[in-house]
């Protein structure tokens, strides 16, 4: 036992003092600290650009087209109603006829008076002139969809007018329709009032991705680092060295228990920096501005997915120290792990792309295969509500397959540190781990 923790506590000083640990941690708290604060910076540029950069549409009121002039008139008051739309109409010129109001307009735009204007032209089927937005520059699909709601509009108050109905029938009538949208487990009582509401799905996907990426990186990371690690010391003879005074299963788990500890501070690291940035004041008004409440993250999301972290941890780590265990250059070891490298990739893609989809046939049977359940059990817990005995059959299954990995895991490491040369075949190793006792 002692040299057990002689190995972990060697290796964790000397995985947390190398420099590619410390700039590594520190990038990525970065790229944190910046994606914590991206709505903050958003809403402060929307802000800015709603204060001060309105866009101005230019018009002319045309002596021998009334119908357009009007029409014209009535979308500068809609938009004075709503400035909260961006657009602002501005009378540029007026004119005896179209060819007049085109020279202006062209005018007003090329003195940079308006971003664009509106021309009209003969009644459609609607009854209103039919109205064309002329731009010098690229057509944006936003203003093109404001103006078409405001003439939308206009039309329905004109047809309204025609109607004779009251000011109060018409604000009735556009009153918008309240409609409220809540997640519920079919299996709970009928008293209970469980369920998430459209924002705090939201939420729950930003968290639950979050959660994936750090699994998949703490994962995959700290595997290759067990691997690296195991290789360097064979291929540079420092095993021979070493297996003299400590056994070939005290130096594999000292070294995945040891990379675990190097991982999870990682981890603590991250979540602190996320914790810090989203605690700032100005992220709290900015999420509350996105509709944002963490404050509706539940906690044990966050307990499962510790749980899951360590099951998916060391079921990959066994894994990656005993491929490292059967390299001798360091050159072969990429090769060599990309089978367990795309097994990590499946799962964290599954995971990624079902976000919107959760409950599919996919989800569901990938949520029990050991190897994808660490993500994808983790959407499942977050988005939708699985049974528990599905959950703790998933954990079962997850953790059975932790033993026989590790057994496994164990005679191959026993043996892959003594062969040096070329990669041995599985059929060497079977025939060399038969010499061997777990």
């Amino acid at each position: 036992m002692n040299k057990l923790w002689t190995v972990i506590s060697f290796t964790v000083r000397n995985k947390m003092r190398a420099k590619s640990f410390l700039i590594t941690t520190l990038i990525m708290a970065i790229i944190m600290t910046i994606g914590v604060n991206l709505p903050a910076v958003i809403g402060l540029f929307t802000k800015e650009e709603k204060e001060t950069t309105a866009q101005i549409v230019g018009y002319a009121v045309q002596a021998d087209d009334p119908a357009g002039t009007k029409l014209a008139e009535q979308l500068a008051e809609y938009f004075g109603k709503h400035p909260e739309q961006g657009i602002s109409l501005l009378e540029a010129a007026k004119v005896a006829n179209s060819a007049e109001a085109e020279t202006a307009l062209k005018a007003a735009v090329a003195d940079k008076q308006a971003k664009g204007y509106l021309t009209f032209g003969d009644p459609n089927e609607s009854g209103l002139p039919s109205v064309t937005y002329k731009s010098e520059k690229m057509i944006v699909s936003s203003v093109m969809n404001k103006l078409q709601t405001a003439l939308q509009n206009v039309q329905k108050e004109n047809l309204l007018k025609d109607a004779g109905l009251t000011e109060e029938q018409k604000a009735m009538l556009f009153a918008p329709v309240a409609l409220d949208s809540v997640q519920i487990s079919a299996t709970e009582g009928a008293g209970s009032s469980a369920g998430k509401n459209g924002n705090e799905q939201g939420v729950a996907i930003g968290v639950i991705t979050i959660i994936i990426f750090i699994l998949f990186f703490a994962i995959m990371v700290t595997g290759q680092m067990i691997a690296s690690e195991v290789t360097s010391e064979k291929s540079s003879r420092v095993m021979e060295v070493l297996i003299t005074s400590v056994a070939p299963l005290t130096q594999m788990f000292g070294k995945i228990f040891g990379i675990f500890i190097v991982g999870l501070s990682q981890i603590l690291i991250y979540v602190l920096v996320i914790i810090g940035n989203a605690s700032l004041p100005h992220n709290k008004e900015a999420f509350m501005a996105y509709n944002i409440d963490l404050t509706k993250v539940d906690p044990m999301l966050l307990v499962y997915a510790l749980i899951y972290y360590l099951a998916g941890y060391f079921l990959y780590a066994t894994l990656y120290a005993a491929i490292g265990s059967i390299v001798s250059r360091t050159e072969d070891l990429g090769q060599a792990v990309m089978p367990i490298t795309l097994l990590s990739l499946a799962g964290f893609y599954i995971a990624s792309f079902s976000l919107s989809s959760p409950e599919t046939m996919l989800v569901q049977v990938a949520s029990y295969v050991p190897f994808f359940s660490p993500f994808v059990m983790m959407i499942r817990i977050g988005l939708s509500n699985p049974p528990v005995w599905q959950v703790l059959l998933s954990l079962g299954i997850l953790f059975v397959s932790i033993y026989v990995s590790g057994w496994i895991s164990a005679k191959i490491y026993r043996t892959g540190v003594l062969m040096y040369g070329k990669r041995p075949s599985w059929k060497e190793i079977r025939k060399a781990m038969k010499a061997y006792k777990i």
